[in-house]
């Protein structure tokens, strides 16, 4: 199964030097691991969500705004796609990544092809 990891995180925060290459070090090694097991298959960092643009139809007219749908603290910052047997499995490999030491991790399994 193919699972999306959606990485929240508060765009106001601020980390230090050193805590910005621990960080770094960590997603290193967590990327590491799962390239060798063969789960991880993509992912990215995301632009900030003030470059954003959120879109919908009304009545035939499309709708745009600025920024991201939810007006929240934490947003969208990045994303992994990983294969994993199953959501026992994805949530263990979603539970070493380092964005979980600050923020938060949404995991969803895509629809089955």
């Amino acid at each position: 199964m193919k699972f999306l990891l959606l990485h929240y995180v508060d765009e106001t925060a601020e980390y230090d030097d050193e805590v910005s290459r621990e960080g770094r070090a960590l997603l290193a090694s967590w990327l590491e691991d799962t390239n060798a097991r063969g789960v991880h298959l993509d992912g990215n960092y995301l632009q900030p969500s003030r470059d954003a643009a959120t879109i919908r139809s009304s009545d035939g007219e499309l709708l745009v705004a600025d920024g991201p749908f939810a007006e929240t603290k934490e947003q969208i910052a990045g994303f992994d796609i990983i294969e994993c047997a199953d959501l026992r499995e994805a949530i263990e490999v979603a539970g070493r990544h380092p964005t979980t030491r600050h923020s938060t991790i949404e995991i969803r399994p895509f629809w089955a092809e």
